[in-house]
């Protein structure tokens, strides 16, 4: 809605975004290298790609082909951040928040209250809570999931609990700074490890996709995977 209403300002917004990611002012005050770092660290954040946190959900999809849901993964990358991320922060540059010293959640409440009123605050606000609730429940299923598939000792898993609560704990009084801080050091170093996964299981990857294609060219409208498929995958493949 505010976008709409403020639809003739988007040659104006979207010329403010070219600018200063590619300008040459950015470039010359030095500030491109940390923009673009704070891009990668908060994009990670906020879609997770390449981290290696919901495969193991994903894998409990019943499909006929493995690249089914690889697509409808990669679906919720492109709704996160071109779109969600996105709107954002049109509705930031739209609202014209004139305090510089905000930023973050404080920066997209300003925005919605200059825009709707106080309802913006309060619909922001209860967002924010619901997020960070859900996430937490799924976090925690992810964590457990793997322990689980670690070892069946039921003290592992009270001790992971009891972690859990613990964090969530530290994260609720800790500053805002170090809360940011270690996640991002977290998320870097799973992210660093689920690389090099990629890279030893990534041929994997591109060989079903090439069976999938082939299968949709051939005319077949729901392609099914079976694993004399590809057979250098045979003894390698669990599910299908």
């Amino acid at each position: 809605g505010i976008v709409l209403f403020n639809i003739r300002r988007l040659p104006e917004v979207l010329g403010l975004i070219l600018s200063e990611a590619f300008g040459w002012g950015p470039v010359l005050g030095g500030t491109a290298g940390a923009a673009l770092m704070q891009g990668i660290k908060r994009g990670l954040f906020s879609n997770e790609a390449g981290m290696g946190s919901a495969p193991n959900v994903a894998a409990t999809a019943h499909v006929s082909h493995p690249v089914k849901q690889g697509l409808i993964q990669t679906l919720g990358v492109f709704t996160d951040t071109l779109l969600i991320c996105t709107c954002t922060a049109f509705i930031i540059l739209f609202g014209g928040v004139p305090d510089a010293s905000l930023n973050g959640i404080q920066l997209t409440q300003a925005a919605l209250v200059s825009e709707i009123g106080p309802v913006g605050g309060l619909f922001v606000a209860v967002a924010i809570f619901l997020f960070a609730f859900s996430s937490i429940i799924g976090n925690y299923y992810y964590g457990e999931a793997n322990v689980r598939f670690i070892t069946s000792r039921r003290g592992v898993l009270t001790l992971y609990r009891l972690l859990v609560g613990g964090m969530v704990l530290f994260g609720s009084l800790a500053t805002l700074d170090l809360v940011w801080s270690l996640a991002d050091v977290t998320m870097a170093l799973m992210t660093l490890c689920n690389l090099a996964a990629i890279l030893l299981l990534g041929h994997e990857a591109v060989a079903l996709l090439a069976d999938y294609v082939a299968q949709k060219r051939s005319g077949v409208r729901s392609p099914r995977f079976t694993k004399e498929r590809i057979p250098r995958l045979k003894g390698r493949i669990d599910c299908w």
